[in-house]
């Protein structure tokens, strides 16, 4: 009796102690499982942001087809593509990304931002249309204000523009294309205004510059505002100053602007100089 009962405490001490096994393993998996995911997360983070775009996609890829229920990962594919300037497969992808369960508002936004790269303007419209007016992000006014835009809504595009303004810290791109907005519509002053102010947020934001040569010169003034621009810049600007100016068939004054971007270019400046030479046969013939 004495062994039977040494016996069983015995036996129940190894399955006690192999319990304890188990469990300190169990553990171990556990936390490389989240050390995994961790690590996972990081790489998702790195491809979406620094990664080639290319090299992106085929990531997302294959990580969606190894677990496809994963709305994450479809994520990255669709947002890998648009940067891999794919739209229309990153607009496919959206697609998929809203029937799998867990999607939202900004995932319809993101949709919406695909469907516009892909020109399709109206499914874009009707997709923003189907977001609920309490999601109010920057995003997504900046693209109701584009196909506000595109379909010539002008008051509602100056809402949406301004709106979309107010919600980020970083407006000069938004007030950029409010401006380039105004500008198609013919209203150079206007326009003007916008492009120094997304200057003012952005100092070093080229073709808000540029677009502003375009405003000046549709009100001819050929004059450079007084904003931050390098040597090379400056000599970009005088071009476009100088291209606008022959448009509005003020000849000599585009002429001696052209001569002036070309003497002010740090380096041989071969775009001006064929303008120049287009110019002078043009004036010859």
């Amino acid at each position: 009796m004495r062994q039977t009962k040494c016996f069983v405490a015995l036996v129940v001490g190894v399955v006690g102690l192999s319990a304890c096994e188990r469990s300190g393993e169990a553990e171990v998996n556990r936390a490389i499982q989240d050390l995994n995911v961790v690590d996972e997360t990081n790489l998702n983070d790195v491809m979406l942001t620094v990664g080639d775009p290319g090299e992106a996609v085929n990531y997302f890829t294959r990580a969606v087809e190894n677990d496809p229920g994963r709305i994450d990962l479809q994520r990255g594919l669709a947002k890998s593509l648009v940067r891999a300037d794919r739209p229309q497969e990153a607009s496919a992808a959206w697609e998929r990304v809203l029937s799998t369960p867990g999607a939202g508002d900004e995932d319809r936004v993101d949709y919406a931002d695909a469907l516009i790269r892909s020109n399709r303007w109206e499914d874009a419209e009707s997709v923003l249309d189907g977001i609920p007016p309490t999601h109010e992000t920057y995003r997504r006014y900046r693209l109701e204000a584009m196909v506000a835009d595109s379909n010539e809504e002008w008051q509602d595009a100056d809402t949406f523009y301004d709106i979309a303004a107010g919600l980020t810290t970083t407006p000069a791109g938004v007030l950029n294309n409010w401006g380039y907005s105004k500008l198609t519509r013919g209203d150079a002053a206007g326009a003007e205004r916008l492009f120094l102010e997304a200057i003012r947020n952005d100092r070093t934001m080229f073709t808000a510059k540029n677009n502003l040569m375009l405003a000046r010169g549709a009100q001819r003034n050929y004059d450079l505002p007084v904003v931050p621009m390098s040597q090379t810049e400056r000599a970009q600007l005088l071009h476009t100053l100088g291209l606008t100016a022959i448009k509005q068939n003020d000849v000599a004054i585009g002429r001696g602007l052209l001569q002036e971007a070309i003497d002010t270019h740090p380096q041989h400046f071969e775009e001006a100089v064929r303008s120049l030479r287009a110019l002078e046969a043009n004036v010859a013939n």
